[in-house]
């Protein structure tokens, strides 16, 4: 999303406000769900009574709550209902060259989110956020084997609030040196793109089994 210049929203708070390239930020509520839409794995920052980690986790929203799953026996996911976390999302779009090495960059969308997460403990939320986890990596939640009361139990769901969060933003070409640009260097962006490829069967599925649409869907669509 290119920088127009003009009117900029204010942060929610400012934990997320963006100081280092602040014209690349954006606050805009609906630009920074559509980079959560477009991500797959939020990396979870969280302090543990062994101290910080960060580990990758798939993720789901409805427009209040960011869901994180993972195993109940997971010590990051337990410590960190009840406590501060910051979950990041990036997507990089390309490679930025500059005539400098030193104004090599990428194009990329971040979404930084912080808030107390909280144990998610009702049944129908806890469902809920499950398919939802699970249908924003591939929508197959109604087309698999339905999961059984024991692998539900064994699966523990955190979410956040999607109050304090903010986004950065970088697109186009390098920012060079005004004395650079005339002179022999190349410059520019390597643009990277990522696409689904054909579904490919399982080696002990039996024939006759067809590819759910959900996964058909994907084949040749950018990620």
């Amino acid at each position: 999303m290119a920088d127009t210049g003009g009117e900029r929203r204010a942060p929610a708070s400012d934990r997320v406000r963006v100081r280092r390239g602040a014209i690349r930020a954006e606050y805009d509520r609906a630009a920074i769900l559509e980079v959560l839409d477009a991500g797959l794995i939020a990396h979870v920052g969280v302090v543990t009574d062994s101290g910080p980690i960060v580990l990758p986790m798939a993720y789901g929203r409805t427009d209040d709550w960011l869901y994180l799953h993972g195993s109940a026996a997971n010590a990051a996911l337990r410590s960190a209902a009840g406590r501060d976390v910051c979950v990041t999302v990036t997507i990089v779009d390309g490679l930025v060259v500059g005539r400098s090495p030193f104004h090599n960059s990428m194009n990329y969308r971040g979404v930084v989110i912080r808030g107390t997460a909280r144990s998610v403990d009702s049944r129908d939320e806890h469902m809920e956020a499950l398919r939802l986890v699970s249908d924003h990596v591939v929508a197959t939640w109604d087309t698999g084997r339905p999961p059984t009361e024991l692998e539900i139990r064994k699966t523990m769901v955190i979410a956040v609030p999607l109050i304090e969060m903010s986004a950065k933003i970088r697109t186009g070409d390098p920012i060079d040196e005004a004395e650079d640009l005339d002179g022999p260097y190349w410059a520019g962006h390597v643009p990277i793109r990522s696409v689904w490829e054909a579904a490919v069967p399982a080696g002990d599925l039996p024939d006759g089994i067809d590819v759910p649409p959900a996964i058909e869907s994907l084949d040749g669509r950018a990620v």
